[in-house]
């Protein structure tokens, strides 16, 4: 057995309907926007260049991978990580560099 609506309900109902359905319309009239360019695959580059221990040259190639906040890392050719996020790259980039005792 199903409960019958006030008036005061029913109104509410018809007004929400009527929002909805304006609502729709408005979306539907609304331009279409365009969907962004598609991604390179290689997205970032970083480029280390050290000076400690005589010059040496590191580079990191962040490729585009399966999930759009992650990336497949090369450091110089070689592959390092299929799928690795920014913070957690430049968390193995800083333990990477060794520590130098100021002089």
């Amino acid at each position: 057995m199903t409960y019958r609506l006030t008036k005061k309900a029913e109104a509410q109902r018809k007004k929400l309907e009527a929002m909805r359905r304006g609502r729709e319309r408005a979306r539907m009239l609304r331009p279409v926007e365009d969907r962004p360019s598609d991604l390179p695959v290689l997205r970032r580059q970083i480029i280390v260049r050290d000076f400690d221990f005589g010059e040496r040259i590191h580079t990191l190639d962040l490729y585009k991978s399966d999930r759009c906040d992650c990336y497949r890392v090369v450091v110089d050719g070689k592959p390092w990580k299929d799928r690795i996020g920014w913070s957690a790259i430049l968390a193995g980039l800083r333990k990477s560099m060794p520590r130098v005792g100021s002089s």
